[in-house]
């Protein structure tokens, strides 16, 4: 994926092709934050959500975590982008994911349940299969996570 494939907007998909999703790694204190939403509180996943028509991905992510979170990006930079399946729409996604810290404490809004900083090792917190597959993984390879 080149650099203009992550900011330009994100063109008309085909309705059958994957759900499209830009999130944020947010992590402190080596601890990666996750989310939960109302509709499915014991699940949770990355911070971010679907572009709005003609949205690019930091766009979307803009929105969505002043939306969800009440807090601006700064310094976002892409992380990595890839294929899975959406935790609770059950179909296959496309993730764009950005690494990135907040202007403040995030407080959970919008149709968020929960929030929570994990290390990606509690057994306790249900994480989606893009976090546990992908997110987590390379957070480790990079040293933002313990290993």
């Amino acid at each position: 994926m080149t650099h203009q494939d992550r900011t330009d907007s994100i063109p008309n998909l085909d309705p059958n092709g994957p759900l499209i999703v830009v999130a944020a790694a947010i992590v402190h204190a080596r601890r990666l934050m996750v989310v939960s939403k109302k509709a499915a509180p014991d699940l949770f996943y990355l911070p971010g959500g679907k572009p709005d028509p003609g949205e690019n991905p930091l766009q979307t992510l803009r929105r969505e975590l002043d939306e969800e979170l009440g807090a601006q990006l700064v310094a976002p930079r892409f992380l990595a982008g890839f294929d899975s399946v959406a935790a609770l729409e059950g179909v296959p996604m496309r993730l764009t994911v950005f690494e990135t810290r907040l202007d403040r404490d995030p407080v959970p809004a919008a149709e968020l349940a929960d929030l929570r900083w994990t290390s990606g090792r509690d057994d306790h917190l249900r994480l989606a299969p893009a976090v546990t597959d992908h997110i987590l993984p390379l957070l480790r390879r990079t040293g933002a996570l313990a290993a």
